[in-house]
């Protein structure tokens, strides 16, 4: 590991300096993902900024009915806020799949919207990876890409974004903040991920030295019904080979609003807008629930190795949406 300095972040406006005088230093959270990036020569920051102590650990409701989710906030403190649980059920659900106890005590909302993927291959730097090093190829698109991408990729890159609560959050329209040295800024997730094209090591649309400060999910009575599902090659800590994140909402028989949201089939969590569109006031049966899916994957670009996410997340999201039905009709 490449030698580097540390320094503890005491505000905001303290931090944001820092970095914006040294670009060649990192933001320091939980730091579950950038250690070990570190460790492995992925990152090599010349200074870590410890933010865990910003006064940004909070979760408050907002005056429209919202949420507002501090930045280092941790995984643990978000799944167990009871309203959290009770208003956006699948965020909780999807924070309490996606690491183990341990990673989760450490682990913050901010830094869980910046982990990098898990490509095998970007974090072998003896092998190329376009990502990691532009340029240099994608090793993975003609080697191991099981668990790879099948909607938004490129010829630059097929890796998968990791997050399990960036797919709820991506639900439910949720808004980043951040802070710069020239001031206060705001992005939709929606936004929040660059499309990979030829340029996979543009990850996000955060101006340089962004500090995140909090997420806000919009006011949604629907996400009160929702869930989140993920499949796993094994039922213990790993990451998603499928997942999606749900909520409805049935009226006089039919589907009055719906979201909906994939995870592990893209480089961003991917919003199924074309399915929700499908959705929007039909029966809310099993066969109308597969025909959305079919029309969001139609656009599905599958690799030698991954077609089985095509069928995998159709019959996710009919389980799913065939689970909130039941529910929310009774």
């Amino acid at each position: 590991m490449r030698e580097f300095s540390y320094q503890r972040a005491t505000d905001v406006d303290g931090a944001v300096a820092l970095l914006d005088a040294d670009p060649d230093a990192r933001y320091l959270g939980g730091g579950t993902n950038l250690v070990d990036l570190m460790r492995t020569g992925v990152e090599r920051p010349g200074r870590l900024v410890d933010v865990r102590e910003l006064p940004l650990d909070s979760i408050e409701s907002t005056d429209d009915g919202g949420l507002r989710i501090g930045a280092t906030v941790t995984n643990s403190e978000l799944a167990a806020h009871p309203q959290v649980r009770r208003r956006y059920p699948a965020l909780a659900q999807a924070v309490l799949a996606g690491a183990s106890g341990q990673l989760r005590n450490m682990a913050t909302v901010g830094g869980n919207l910046l982990q990098r993927t898990r490509c095998a291959y970007f974090t072998d730097t003896s092998l190329p990876c376009n990502k990691r090093a532009p340029g240099t190829g994608c090793s993975a698109a003609t080697g191991e890409h099981r668990n790879h991408a099948i909607l938004g990729a490129s010829a630059h890159c097929v890796a998968v974004h990791p997050s399990d609560m960036g797919v709820a959050l991506a639900a439910f329209d949720a808004v980043v903040s951040y802070e710069t040295a020239e001031g206060s800024g705001q992005v939709a997730l929606a936004d929040f991920y660059l499309p990979v094209g030829d340029t996979p090591h543009r990850e996000t649309a955060l101006p340089p030295g962004a500090l995140i400060t909090a997420v806000t999910l919009p006011p949604a009575p629907v996400a009160a019904h929702s869930r989140y599902r993920k499949v796993r090659e094994r039922a213990s800590y790993a990451f998603a080979i499928g997942s999606a994140a749900a909520a409805l909402e049935v009226a006089d028989g039919v589907v009055r609003e719906v979201r909906l949201a994939f995870g592990a089939v893209a480089s961003r969590p991917w919003r199924a807008g074309t399915a929700e569109r499908v959705l929007s006031g039909r029966p809310p049966v099993a066969s109308v629930f597969a025909e959305a899916a079919d029309a969001e994957l139609a656009a599905a670009q599958v690799l030698e190795q991954n077609a089985y996410k095509v069928p995998l997340i159709r019959n996710l999201v009919v389980a799913l949406l065939t689970e909130l039905a039941e529910e929310t009709t009774r």
